[in-house]
C-alpha cells in the first residue's frame, strides 16, 4: 500500500510539471523589480560583520637618510703619511704598468673602479692621482662639481713647472660641436638643475701633439660624479700617430666627502712595445694630468666663491 501511494503521488508531480517546461513552449521568466539599496541601512544591518571592513592605516615608506662618506672610509688603507700627502696641493700620484698593482685602491666595498674600467681598454702604462681638497668656504655638492667640469676654456691657462719656469702646455682649449663637426663653440653659463649624464667633446691644442680631440662622459650617482676622457681621434707626434683612437683614457671621479672634496683618477694609454722603448710618455702624460687636476680644483674654488641664489 505504501508503494502504490508513493507512485501516485509522484505521478500527479509529473503532471503538474510537464505543461510548464513543454518542448515546444518558451518559458520567459518575469521581469524583475530593479534592487535599490540604501548606503545608509547597511551599518544597521545584522548581515554586517563589523569585523569585515576596516580602515587601513596610511602606507609610509621611509627613505634610508643620505650620509656623507669620510675620506677615510673610501681610502682606509692609505698610511698616514700617503693621507696627509693627498691633503697638498699635488697630491698622491703613482705612475706604473699594467703588471704592476696600484697603490691607491678605494674600499671594494665602496664601489668605486676606476682601476677595473681602465684595464678594460688594455693599457700598457697607468698613472693614478688622489687629492683631498679641504674646504675654504661652503661645502660643495654634486652640481658645483659639474660646473667646475663645464668650464673648458679655462684648461689652457693652467701650467706646470718646467725648466724652471711655468710652461703652457695647452695653447688653446675649447669644446666643439660633435665628433664629426668640430666647429669651436663656447662654454655655456653654469647650469641651474644637474643632468643624469652628459656627453661633450673638445678639442686641447698643445706644444708636442698638435690637435687633441677629446670625448667627455659625464655620468651621476647618489655621492659622486664620473668624468671620463677618451681620444676619439688618432694622437701623432711630428704626423707620426703614435697612439690609436680609444686607446688613452682618463677617469675622474668626484665626490663631496667629509672632509673636503675628493679628486680620484686613474689614467690608461698603450703604447706598442717598439715606441715604448724609444719614447718615454709617462712623464708627459703625467704632466698633462696636473693639467686637468689643477684645473678641476681652481674650479671648485671657483664655485666656493661663486654667489649663487641657488644654494
Amino acid at each position: 500500500m505504501r508503494l502504490a501511494g508513493k507512485a501516485a503521488y509522484l505521478l500527479s508531480l509529473i503532471m503538474l510539471i510537464s505543461p510548464l517546461y513543454g518542448e515546444d513552449e518558451e518559458v520567459i521568466p518575469e521581469p524583475q523589480p530593479d534592487i535599490q539599496v540604501d548606503a545608509s541601512t547597511i551599518e544597521d544591518s545584522p548581515l554586517v560583520d563589523d569585523g569585515f571592513f576596516f580602515e587601513a592605516p596610511p602606507l609610509i615608506i621611509e627613505a634610508a637618510p643620505f650620509e656623507i662618506r669620510s675620506f677615510d672610509a673610501i681610502f682606509p688603507r692609505l698610511s698616514r703619511v700617503q693621507r696627509m700627502m693627498a691633503m697638498s696641493y699635488e697630491g698622491l700620484r703613482h705612475s706604473f704598468t699594467k703588471d704592476e698593482p696600484a697603490l691607491f685602491v678605494p674600499d671594494p666595498e665602496i664601489g668605486i673602479d676606476l682601476l677595473g674600467s681602465i684595464m678594460k681598454k688594455n693599457p700598457s702604462h697607468l698613472i693614478e692621482a688622489l687629492v683631498l681638497i679641504p674646504y675654504n668656504g661652503r661645502e660643495l655638492d654634486l652640481l658645483d662639481i659639474y660646473n667646475a667640469l663645464g668650464r673648458i676654456e679655462k684648461i689652457k691657462d693652467h701650467t706646470v713647472p718646467l725648466n724652471g719656469r711655468d710652461f703652457h702646455i695647452f695653447t688653446e682649449s675649447t669644446r666643439i660641436e660633435s665628433a664629426r663637426n668640430r666647429r669651436a663653440v663656447s662654454d655655456p653659463p653654469p647650469a641651474v638643475t644637474l643632468p643624469l649624464s652628459d656627453t661633450m667633446y673638445i678639442r686641447l691644442k698643445e706644444y708636442s701633439f698638435g690637435n687633441l680631440f677629446i670625448r667627455t662622459d659625464v655620468s651621476i650617482d647618489v655621492y659622486g660624479i664620473t668624468y671620463s676622457m677618451a681620444n676619439f681621434i688618432d694622437v701623432r707626434y711630428f704626423l707620426v700617430p703614435i697612439m690609436k683612437a680609444e686607446r688613452f683614457m682618463t677617469i675622474i671621479y668626484l665626490e663631496p666627502v667629509k672632509e673636503g672634496m675628493l679628486i680620484y683618477s686613474m689614467a690608461g694609454f698603450y703604447l706598442p712595445g717598439f715606441i715604448a722603448d724609444r719614447v718615454n710618455l709617462t712623464p708627459s702624460i703625467n704632466r698633462r694630468i696636473a693639467i686637468f687636476m689643477g684645473w678641476i680644483t681652481d674650479g671648485l674654488r671657483m664655485q666656493e666663491n661663486a654667489i649663487d641664489l641657488f644654494h
